[in-house]
């Protein structure tokens, strides 16, 4: 793989072993061979008359000498025999040692002598199990079409070998692991019959094992609901194979979100296999946590995963042979980190990334087995190994809690239209299903809603591009596989206004509706402005509710008029009625003097020269929750190479109101910028809000190419360093001992002091919001569209690849400032080499009093998933909730109908982190049996309307209609 053609002029450290072999394991062209050892120590017990031997093997090259042969030891004979003259091996047998021992081998013929320095070590009576897969890179060396047939026809190999090797031994049975599920998913959904009954059987006898995973995924740029249909597909295809999946598998991606530990959990899983690349920008991960399995336990405390890596992560068989040599080493690499346990497990993924099955692995190990007895193996799937490893030693094991921050997810910044294109679709989905559930729950349709699912996932799956996508960018291999990659963020972003239209289907054409109906997909009510179409709001100015009593509203300068809704209840809708009269204002109408924001809850000055943000404040607040001191809120911040002595910012500002109000006030900020075609900041605050909305458009130009296209590959110099550039906005607090706290999928985190060792902390991905707090001030940051922040500094200054472990960020201090890292082109290989056209990034910030981390997600929640309006004949009075929660600190992030649409599925998650007893309220017209359940949707135990939850838990609810 041309990824690992990076390490070909290198030496490969990993676990204080250097290998300069290239990724077939041969030496590398150009090396003299080397000349063959008089005695190699076999580091293996074998058992000869009933005794335990410890090999020793001896090779006499190319000797004119015949006759009798003597070994000694140390100057003690251990063998003798006759030879003629040519080469040979035999192998002699030892006491075995138990502790490492210098020894002197001389093998004596006719008087003349052979002399070699050994060291015996002890062995390790240790179970190694063998891991079988192949590496899911969708595209990188291949087309993604190629690279998903070879995976579909890695299934079938696997198969065969598996039926071919039958009849083995135990332990050398092949069992081919489905590393992750796309491939799986694409063989059940092309095969015949009779090729998906050969599947099914195949896993029912053992041959083949599940992995709970869809994709080797960037876990930190997963929506919530994105994280947990990361593992639906394995509860669906375990169950048509009749297979209880209880592991997962991920490869190459280094680190993981902490809501993992709960997604995983929902789906039944419970063993880890996390195997991440071993070299390339991976900061400390390897190093920390590398052949130390633990318990990680969820935000919540309540699920907890084994999880482990294995040596070299995936790549042991890219670096390393099938031998002896590769049982000494394992072995040395034991005793180097003291490793306590006698069951190990290694992977074993072929020859480079989405190799086929290795037919040599089930004879290698039979024999070995048949010649050793100590340390043995066996083949496994993941499951049969953890379960294994459980039994013995899961009551000794340590147990952590916090986040594995990932690093990968930086290159989601190379294509940032795209990221939040697949962001927004994946909180479109979920608003598209909750409606739907308000409905009629026979309208879902679950394959089209898999279809979205699906194209969302494969856009954060890890494999972006070609392995020459910076190098020679222009090149057409590299534009066909971005091509693909970029189309599951645009047919996501189609799949998913498709499902929330229909979803929404309207009652009445927008040309002849004189009233709306507005729907909140939430469990809790919502009070915010509804933006109507010029088609849609065409009768007039004014708007009236069910009961005939006037709301404010305000037509826009884009013929949009602007509606302020009040108090929709949680899973309901609520009816107005527009004519032609005048617009009600507000009572506080929102104002902007003197470049100053107002609405009577908040103020926001800008700076009229830079368009920055120079001061945020509660009304009546002399506290400004802007620190103005380095640089200021929403700057924008261009930063070349990682010079970050000399960042850039934008030019004189132009300053324009847009909206006057007095219901709502836009100002556009226009500005040049380095690197871009034009740079547009809008700031809009609305009458009673409580937070001001901020929108920065980025016209991008487009970085240098390469000068010498496909010249020097990945490790040239230009794809390493060159024309490399990143943009962020600032967002620099000012809240007296305030601490910081990131939102993350299905869970929060506190930068450090939740981060377990070994985590990224030179950038960080966040869900939807970072508050930075005191006991009684504060403010929340929300962001829609762009995932990634830096804590306190510009540190994301990584470019290229990065070996070293000891160069990555060690701690963060405590900070109140933060960067919005919205763009960059850091890496010189997989990712964008540039970007260019316009991007919107959206922002909320909100002041308030004392921190409240629910009342954060559900603003953010709302600002993803806003309110709908669709035309109506009529107004009819507000609707029944289907569902009300108390209380508000427990959110259903989902709502949803069941895949069999006999049930809806509701996911109740308590967003304060405090334990809190929930009382659900169904709708008088619905009487509901509930159950328990899980991402397959079983009815698991029944519960009734209180249940409880500790902080930050994660339950999913199947809930019937009672039978009349």
């Amino acid at each position: 793989m041309k990824r690992r053609d990076l390490l070909k002029s290198l030496s490969m450290a990993a676990g204080g072993m250097l290998w300069t072999r290239n990724l077939a394991g041969q030496s590398n062209q150009g090396e003299s061979k080397a000349k063959a050892r008089l005695a190699t120590p076999i580091r293996a017990l074998a058992r000869k008359n009933g005794q335990v031997y410890q090999p020793l093997e001896i090779h006499l090259e190319d000797t004119a000498l015949s006759g009798e042969a003597v070994t000694k030891l140390d100057g003690i004979e251990v063998d003798r025999r006759n030879v003629k003259t040519g080469s040979h091996t035999f192998d002699i047998y030892l006491k075995p040692v138990n502790q490492p021992k210098q020894s002197t081998v001389t093998v004596e013929i006719n008087g003349k002598a052979f002399t070699d320095q050994v060291e015996l070590k002890p062995v390790r009576k240790m179970l190694v199990y063998v891991l079988p897969h192949s590496h899911h890179d969708l595209g990188y060396t291949d087309l993604q079409a190629d690279v998903e047939q070879k995976q579909i026809r890695n299934i079938t190999r696997g198969i065969e070998l598996a039926r071919k090797t039958a009849d083995y031994p135990e332990g050398s049975r092949f069992v081919w692991n489905l590393e992750v599920l796309w491939g799986a998913d694409l063989y059940m959904r092309r095969s015949d019959e009779s090729a998906r009954r050969a599947l099914i059987e195949a896993v029912q006898k053992g041959w083949m094992g599940i992995n709970g995973s869809y994709a080797n995924e960037l876990t930190g740029l997963c929506r919530p609901e994105e994280l947990l249909q990361l593992f639906r597909y394995s509860g669906e295809l375990g169950n048509t194979c009749g297979a209880k999946v209880d592991s997962a598998m991920m490869s190459d991606v280094p680190g993981f979100s902490w809501g993992t530990v709960t997604a995983m959990s929902q789906a039944g899983i419970r063993y880890f296999s996390a195997a991440p690349n071993y070299f390339d920008r991976i900061g400390t991960f390897m190093v920390t946590w590398q052949d130390k399995p633990f318990w990680w336990v969820s935000p919540s405390g309540k699920e907890k995963l084994l999880f482990w890596i294995p040596w070299t992560g995936y790549a042991l068989s890219h670096v390393m042979k099938l031998g002896d040599e590769l049982v000494s080493k394992y072995q040395d690499r034991m005793d180097e980190v003291h490793f306590p346990y006698d069951i190990s497990y290694i992977r074993w993924s072929g020859h480079g990334d989405n190799a086929e099955p290795d037919p040599e692995l089930s004879d290698w190990i039979r024999d070995w087995n048949q010649k050793y007895e100590w340390p043995r193996f066996s083949i496994a799937s993941t499951s049969t190994a953890f379960s294994a490893f459980e039994k013995r030693y899961g009551n000794q094991l340590p147990q952590y809690r916090g986040d594995l921050t990932p690093y990968w997810e930086d290159g989601a910044g190379s294509s940032a239209l795209e990221t939040a294109m697949s962001r927004n679709a994946a909180d479109r989905i979920n608003e598209a299903a909750a409606l739907t559930a308000l409905g009629k729950i026979n309208a879902y349709n679950p394959s089209s809603y898999a279809e979205a699912w699906r194209d969302v996932l494969l856009y954060s799956e890890h494999t972006w591009g070609a392995w020459n996508s910076v190098s020679d960018s222009e090149n057409p291999f590299v534009k066909k596989q971005w091509d693909v990659k970029r189309a599951f963020a645009v047919d996501a972003d189609k799949l998913s206004k498709d499902l929330l239209a229909q979803a929404g289907g309207a009652q009445a054409t927008e040309s002849s509706a004189n009233a709306i109906e507005v729907h909140n997909p939430s469990s809790w009510s919502r009070t915010e402005i509804v933006y109507l179409s010029h088609e849609l709001s065409s009768a007039g100015d004014r708007v009236t509710d069910s009961r005939g009593k006037p709301v404010p509203s305000q037509r826009l300068s884009t013929g949009e008029l602007a509606v302020q809704i009040k108090d929709v209840p949680a899973f309901a809708a609520a009816s107005y009625r527009i004519s032609p009269n005048k617009a009600l204002a507000p009572n506080t109408p929102v104002s902007y003097k003197d470049h100053r924001l107002s609405n009577g809850v908040l103020e926001l000055s800008i700076d009229p020269s830079t368009g920055d943000v120079s001061a945020l404040r509660l009304h009546g607040e002399q506290q400004n929750l802007a620190d103005n001191r380095k640089h200021r809120l929403n700057q924008f911040l261009f930063l070349q190479g990682k010079d970050v002595d000399h960042l850039q910012s934008s030019s004189t500002a132009t300053i324009v109101v847009e909206e006057q109000g007095p219901l709502l006030v836009l100002i556009r900020i226009e500005s040049s910028a380095l690197g871009c075609k034009s740079l547009v900041r809008r700031i809009r605050l609305s009458a009673g809000a409580d937070y001001v909305e901020v929108a920065n458009t980025v016209d991008k130009l487009r970085a240098p190419l390469n000068p010498h296209p496909g010249v020097g590959g990945p490790g040239d110099e230009f794809a390493q360093r060159g024309s490399k550039e990143s943009i962020q906005f600032a967002f620099p607090f000012a809240v007296p001992d305030g601490k910081m706290t990131l939102d993350i999928p299905l869970g929060n985190m506190r930068p450090e002091a939740d981060q377990l060792p070994g985590s990224c902390k030179n950038w960080l991905p966040v869900g939807r919001w970072v508050d930075v707090s005191n006991e009684s001030l504060g403010v929340t940051w929300i962001t829609q569209d762009a995932p990634l922040v830096e804590i306190g500094e510009i540190s994301a200054t990584m470019l290229g690849s990065q070996r070293d472990p000891s160069v990555w960020r060690k701690h963060i201090d405590e900070t109140q400032t933060f960067y919005s890292w919205v763009m960059n082109n850091h890496w010189g290989t997989n990712y964008l080499a540039y970007q260019e056209g316009p991007t919107t990034f959206r922002y909320a910030l909100r002041p308030h009093r004392k921190h409240d981390a629910s009342a954060a997600s559900r603003l953010a929640i709302a600002l993803s998933e806003p309110l709908l309006s669709r035309p109506s004949d009529s107004v009819s009075q507000e609707s029944e909730s289907l569902l009300r929660i108390e209380p508000a600190e427990v959110i259903a992030i989902t709502l949803k109908p069941s895949e069999d649409r006999k049930a809806w599925i509701v996911r109740l998650f308590e967003s304060s982190g405090q334990p809190r007893s929930a009382k659900l309220t169904w709708a008088a017209s619905q009487a509901v049996q509930s159950w328990r359940s899980n991402l397959a949707e079983e009815k698991l135990e029944p519960v009734g309307n209180e249940v409880h939850l500790d902080g930050w838990e994660l339950l999913t609810l199947r809930v019937e209609k009672k039978a009349p």
